[in-house]
């Protein structure tokens, strides 16, 4: 694929916009060109109105598509288990614009995850439109991968919460918006079994741990994973933070705070050593779930569904418990993740791949998301409907979100973490002294950039 430049866009929403001016309705306004939220209403002021396709659209859905239309191909990345339901996007996409042109859009597998990596394999081979965590911003647009949005931004941030909104945030670098919020769930939070936990033993950990023992069950949280492990180091009062040359600032392992390093690895070491709690990954966890040796743990909306079906009547959901360090008691903070859409910088069509991006993640479909796999929306409209508001998981992420800030951390953060904390859910065997515990987590965190 050739580089596309800024004339090219331009160039793309004219002829759009031409496309449209046969066929519009009238409205009060005179901007004609089509697009994922506007494009099938008659007010296109209402940035955050749900769209429905015109009549013209379905009407040409549902006949042979048009000879004398351009053809578009498209590639779309996303995860395996939302094939299905990316089919169905793709399918009201092509209904709504089957009056624009005739598209050809392929669906592939890449995890968000892992899409970066990929992306930034070949970012030419790439496709057009990819869905990624939003930690893999910064790396995608220092490479040059990502097209900055610029049709429609100023709407799609005031339907996502506006410039302050922790999902627009994720999708900015240096003031520009990179990519187009898909969902506002990439947390964590604490699910329980109501049959054996009251909503006061779930506030502290400590308690929560004590009433599992007793019961010959467990609670588990991942040690050996960053992701989890900066719960209790943030939650301290210690701090992490991403520098503009991409390595990080940690003062995990100070002797000098209120709360020092090694009093949360000594925390950590007693949680791991209660037989009330067990260190498990995601897999773990859902087995424990499921076979009942787990009646609660620390993960995230992927796995609600796993939860409510398992428990029943007996699921429930909140914020992260307090835990015991150094004589206190200490609010766990997390992460705040979000999955984004990007657009590949290098698309041939990299008009008709940002409206397919903006259709994928807008009102619609973003409520589509949470009644088919559970995952809370960005869109503030699709958060605040009654199905979403009913949902345990979101509610908890909305109760921990006081306690959590956007993951922004350089790529030598993950490697030493997992190393550290799977060192601590073992016990510390080879009774290594905790200082040069956590100052080797530290100095691999810190270590410059390759």
């Amino acid at each position: 694929m050739k580089k596309r430049k800024l004339l090219a866009i331009v160039m793309a929403v004219m002829m759009i916009s031409s496309l449209t001016a046969c066929g519009s309705n009238s409205g009060t306004s005179t901007d004609t060109t089509p697009t994922a939220t506007t494009a099938a209403t008659t007010d296109t002021t209402a940035a955050t109105a749900t769209p429905e396709p015109t009549k013209a659209a379905e009407a040409t859905a549902t006949s042979a598509p048009a000879t004398d239309l351009e053809t578009i191909e498209l590639t779309m990345w996303g995860a395996e288990e939302d094939q299905t339901m990316l089919s169905e996007m793709v399918e009201s996409f092509k209904a709504a614009y089957a009056d624009k042109a005739n598209f050809v859009i392929n669906l592939g597998v890449e995890s968000e995850s892992t899409a970066k990596d990929t992306v930034l394999t070949d970012i030419e081979a790439a496709a057009d439109v990819f869905a990624f965590a939003d930690d893999q911003l910064n790396e995608l647009v220092n490479a040059g991968a990502l097209q900055a949005v610029q049709i429609d931004t100023d709407a799609i941030i005031a339907a996502n919460g506006g410039a302050d909104a922790g999902s627009v945030k994720a999708a900015t670098s240096d003031g520009t918006l990179y990519a187009y919020p898909m969902t506002a769930d990439n947390g964590y939070f604490m699910f329980y079994n109501k049959e054996y936990f009251t909503e006061d033993d779930v506030m502290s950990l400590d308690k929560m741990m004590e009433v599992a023992a007793n019961a010959g069950k467990q609670i588990t949280m991942q040690f050996d994973s960053g992701w989890y492990l900066y719960s209790f180091f943030q939650g301290a009062g210690l701090s992490l933070q991403l520098q503009p040359d991409g390595t990080n600032l940690c003062d995990w392992n100070s002797t000098t705070t209120a709360i020092k390093g090694v009093d949360v690895v000594q925390a950590m070491l007693d949680i791991a050593a209660n037989p009330g709690f067990v260190s498990l990954g995601d897999a773990a966890f859902v087995t424990g779930v499921q076979d009942g040796s787990i009646i609660a743990g620390v993960n995230g909306t992927w796995n609600a569904n796993v939860a409510a079906e398992s428990w029943g009547d007996n699921y429930a959901a909140t914020k992260l418990p307090t835990y015991t360090v150094a004589g206190q008691q200490v609010q766990m903070s997390s992460f705040a993740g979000y999955k984004l859409v990007g657009v590949n910088a290098y698309s041939d069509n990299v008009g008709w791949a940002m409206y397919l991006a903006e259709w994928i993640t807008n009102y619609d479909n973003q409520v589509k998301r949470f009644e088919q796999r559970g995952l809370g929306p960005s869109n503030v409209e699709a958060g605040a409907s009654d199905s979403v508001q009913a949902s345990p998981a979101i509610a908890a992420l909305a109760k921990q979100s006081l306690y959590a800030t956007v993951q922004r951390v350089g790529g030598n953060y993950w490697s030493p973490t997992e190393t550290f904390g799977a060192i601590i859910a073992a016990g510390n065997i080879d009774g290594t002294d905790l200082q040069t515990l956590v100052d080797n987590m530290v100095d691999g965190i810190t270590a410059p950039v390759q």
